[in-house]
């Protein structure tokens, strides 16, 4: 005899976008014992989790246009690496200023984000030396809104 694959039927599985609007009709209207729990959990976890990637991912793509502009000598790019660098810093100022506990995420992963900017650019640039830490600060504020290159 044949076995048959039980397919799931949820509202979740089948249209999610569906299943998000009738979750939020039930929270306003406080009908929380109708909800999905569980699925509303995994959203939400998926959400938080967006958050941190989009962020990591812009900030090293900062680091390493700074990286860029600080170290390699091609006068012809910096226009478009000061470019890269503003949107950047206004797409993660935006990120910030809608969950300011993010902050405290950059510090953590600040180190491994440098690192992995730092072996695009060495991998571009493999004529150009650049340093092996972080030669600025790790002030936030400071990070958003300074032109290193100005410094040196």
């Amino acid at each position: 005899m044949p076995q048959t694959i039980e397919q799931k039927s949820t509202l979740y599985d089948r249209d999610l976008n569906l299943w998000l609007e009738e979750a939020i009709a039930k929270l306003k209207a406080g009908d929380f014992q109708n909800l999905d729990v569980e699925n509303l959990i995994e959203e939400l976890e998926g959400l938080a989790g967006r958050d941190r990637r989009e962020l990591e991912s812009r900030l090293t793509r900062l680091i390493e246009h700074i990286l860029k502009r600080c170290y390699v000598n091609l006068p012809e790019c910096y226009r478009g690496w000061e470019l890269t660098i503003i949107g950047q810093r206004n797409e993660i100022k935006k990120i910030i200023k809608q969950s300011p506990s993010l902050k405290r995420h950059i510090i953590s992963v600040f180190d491994e984000l440098f690192n992995d900017a730092l072996e695009i650019v060495q991998t571009e640039y493999e004529n150009t030396i650049f340093p092996d830490t972080w030669q600025f600060t790790h002030e936030i504020d400071l990070l958003l809104t300074t032109n290193f290159w100005k410094q040196s």
